[in-house]
């Protein structure tokens, strides 16, 4: 009944507000002095998009085919199906235009971070990702690793992305989070997974140790930017920045068998002399150098992985997450088990660290080009360290970690001026790329100043580089012919020559006098007499310091009085040049060029016993170091003397000097104190070792020619005679008794 009345009421009302709207609209009203809406422009329609803005957009044909512009690429359409869909800001600086623009600042934003997600489907690189303002003065790029590289030029842009994701320093931090015991204990379950470098960390490879985006280990050196040659060290110079492809015709110029990408894999430089992954071809391409220590890696991690975690790896480049439990240990991966929750658990810091190395040589598809050197070095190290663990070790006796002296970037002769970035003029004639044909070029001379230091001139202080390049020795100018050399200024302040005169008197330039530039050492007689000039001979003092000859000063050696590179005592004659040289022997004649080893076939025809190894070489029956053996290689009786030398100056150091001496040939300084004469190095209160600092005249004359012989290490064969004569000459010199001796 209620529900009645109520329903009847609200009709009533409904009816009454109906009425009185009809009422108001039906009262005349006032016309509005203008329209409330004025009059619209006709819309027109939009020009139709051409369908070839090729001619208009300037390479954007080439950019067209490349993958920085396929947007169906799985490197763009990754997160299209995820929920939010969106590129994640970790990710987005390279997979979308937006991103990489967030990225370096270009949106204005802070520079080095992405500072928000990107909606997917975010597309391809576009033109604007790389030609804007900002991209084109960015010059400056910082690794995985926390090293800023600095005056990139274009290269910045390209550096940002291919760098990598990881480094030595996140690969040491994930181990040290993990809190294993030791590197081979297994981590706990999560504790320690795989450190995934990313894909075409081209940067990593190419700038080497520089960058360090390698595992390396600890106490190894490494080779640092692979300088290649000038004009093709970089990213542009090699790649075209539109198409990415390599500029094969330029690489045939030089490599004349390289007609397309695929033949650049069997490219291999006069450089790269080594058998590095000792199969027993040196002829093969670095490509396949590589290839063959990867493979020898793999057996190496599967060998630990069986042996010490109990859980056999394998590894597939082509399926995430790339490293997966082989359950049936047949070192065979199958389709079935390849899958992700089949992924490897069981890791090791030894085994992460291997690991993470062959996925680096492997993601980046050019390493072979890039930085082989370097690769070859990280993937070598990997399996030494692997070896210390397994019952029977990968076989690495017929393989090279480390190139011939002149092109060995990783060696201290070309390291050892990383921090300050330059080689300093005193040393870049011998130790930097371009340092020797700067010094030919400006006339350079050597001479002798009055404190006895050897000046260099015509060479400035030059940029660090990784070891020589082709252009070191060979004249650009005058491509392939070397620089031609007529006369050698050495420290003595004479000049020495291989070359011999023409018709008309004149000196024909030598390839071999390009040898001496460098291996003449850095001090003589001349200078050492200079510095010790009005100083008592027995008399001790920390005002003389050690001065060294320098290293591998063969055609010091070689010339022997002519150039006067050891210490020649007053009174006493010294045989000349070697007759070797008389009989038209060269460096070039007896070493290989690049490799530097001897040419053992030059030796065996008149000396037999060099099929047994150089050292055996003997000439004559004389008896120079007393010991009653005529037969042994003339390497032998020097060997018995530089001891016996080493002996006299330990003694002499303790009674004349009054402190107790130590050498050691391969740690600088050399020589150091043993006050306490235990035969140990003395330490101060920081550790270091205390370097001998009470040197007399004498003893300084007798340990420098002994350094002289252990820093030629082909003194034996290069002149024997006057190693033997500075050798004796030097006993006696500080009281040793000589009469079982004969000196030459």
């Amino acid at each position: 009944m209620i529900k009645s009345i109520l329903k009847g009421l609200l009709l009533v009302s409904l009816m009454v507000v109906l009425g009185l709207l009809l009422a108001a609209c039906q009262q005349p009203t006032e016309a509005p002095t203008q329209e409330v809406f004025p009059p619209q422009p006709t819309a027109v329609p939009c020009p139709e998009c051409p369908a070839d803005i090729s001619a208009d957009v300037p390479f954007y044909t080439a950019w067209l085919d490349s993958g920085h512009a396929d947007a169906e690429a799985e490197a763009f359409v990754h997160w299209n199906e995820d929920d939010p869909a969106v590129v994640p800001a970790g990710c987005a600086n390279c997979h979308s235009a937006a991103g990489f623009q967030d990225y370096i600042g270009a949106d204005g934003s802070a520079v080095g971070a992405v500072d928000a997600e990107i909606k997917a489907p975010a597309g391809a690189l576009t033109c604007n990702t790389c030609h804007n303002e900002t991209a084109a003065a960015l010059s400056t790029v910082t690794f995985p690793s926390g090293v800023t590289l600095e005056g990139l030029g274009p290269d910045a842009r390209c550096l940002v992305c291919h760098q990598g994701r990881e480094a030595k320093a996140t690969v040491d931090a994930a181990v040290e989070k993990a809190a294993v015991a030791d590197e081979d204990t297994v981590a706990a379950a999560d504790a320690l997974g795989f450190r995934n470098i990313h894909y075409f960390a081209a940067a990593v490879t190419l700038y080497g140790s520089q960058v360090k985006g390698g595992y390396e280990y600890d106490g190894k050196t490494y080779d640092y930017k692979n300088d290649h040659t000038e004009g093709y060290d970089s990213c542009i110079g090699c790649h075209d920045s539109h198409t990415l492809e390599v500029k094969v015709e330029q690489c045939s110029m030089c490599h004349t068998d390289a007609k397309a990408v695929e033949d650049l894999k069997n490219v291999r430089e006069p450089s790269s002399s080594m058998d590095y992954d000792g199969d027993g071809d040196v002829t093969e391409g670095m490509y396949f150098e590589i290839e063959g220590l990867q493979t020898l890696l793999v057996s190496a991690l599967q060998a630990y992985s069986k042996e010490v975690t109990g859980a056999m790896i394998a590894y597939s480049p082509d399926a995430y997450p790339y490293f997966f439990t082989d359950p049936n240990a047949d070192g065979q991966l199958t389709e079935e088990e390849a899958v992700t929750d089949n992924r490897y658990a069981t890791w090791t810091p030894r085994l992460l660290k291997a690991a993470y190395n062959l996925h680096l040589s492997i993601k980046d598809p050019g390493a072979y080009a890039h930085g082989n050197k370097y690769i070859v070095q990280l993937l070598y190290d990997s399996i030494e360290d692997l070896n210390t663990k397994i019952a029977t070790p990968v076989d690495l006796t017929s393989a090279h970690r480390d190139d011939a002296g002149h092109f060995a970037g990783n060696s201290m002769a070309f390291r050892d001026w990383d921090a300050e970035g330059m080689v300093p003029y005193g040393c870049a004639k011998c130790h930097s790329a371009s340092g020797l044909p700067e010094f030919i070029e400006n006339g350079g001379t050597l001479a002798v100043s009055s404190s006895g230091s050897t000046i260099t001139a015509g060479v400035s202080s030059v940029p660090v580089s990784n070891g020589f390049a082709c252009s070191t020795c060979h004249d650009e100018a005058n491509w392939p012919a070397l620089y031609a050399v007529t006369n050698v200024p050495f420290p003595s302040g004479v000049s020495v020559t291989f070359s011999t005169k023409d018709a008309d008197g004149k000196l024909v330039p030598n390839n071999s006098n390009l040898c001496l530039e460098c291996h003449q050492g850095r001090e003589s007689t001349t200078s050492m007499n200079a510095y010790l000039k009005g100083k008592d001979p027995d008399t001790a003092s920390d005002k003389i310091s050690f001065k060294n000859v320098h290293y591998a000063a063969a055609g010091a050696t070689l010339f022997g009085d002519t150039a006067k590179g050891a210490y020649q005592y007053d009174g006493k004659e010294y045989v000349a040049q070697h007759p070797h040289v008389d009989a038209g022997f060269t460096c070039n004649s007896c070493h290989d060029v690049h490799a530097l080893s001897v040419i053992e076939d030059t030796c065996v025809g008149c000396h037999p016993a060099a099929k047994d190894g150089m050292d055996k070489i003997r000439m004559g029956t004389v008896d120079y170091d007393g010991d009653g053996d005529v037969t042994e290689g003339v390497a032998g009786e020097l060997s018995t003397l530089a001891d016996a030398l080493y002996a006299e100056i330990q003694k002499y150091a303790s009674t004349k000097a009054g402190l107790g001496l130590l050498y050691d040939s391969n740690a600088y300084p050399y020589f150091f104190a043993d006050q306490d004469g235990d035969g140990k190095a003395d330490v101060n209160d920081k550790g270091a070792v205390v370097r001998f600092n009470a040197w007399t005249p004498k003893l300084l004359k007798a340990a420098y020619n002994l350094q002289y012989y252990y820093k030629d290490l082909g003194a034996f064969a290069h002149n024997p005679k006057y190693i033997a004569q500075i050798l004796i000459d030097s006993i006696q010199d500080i009281g040793g008794n000589v009469s079982a001796y004969t000196r030459p």
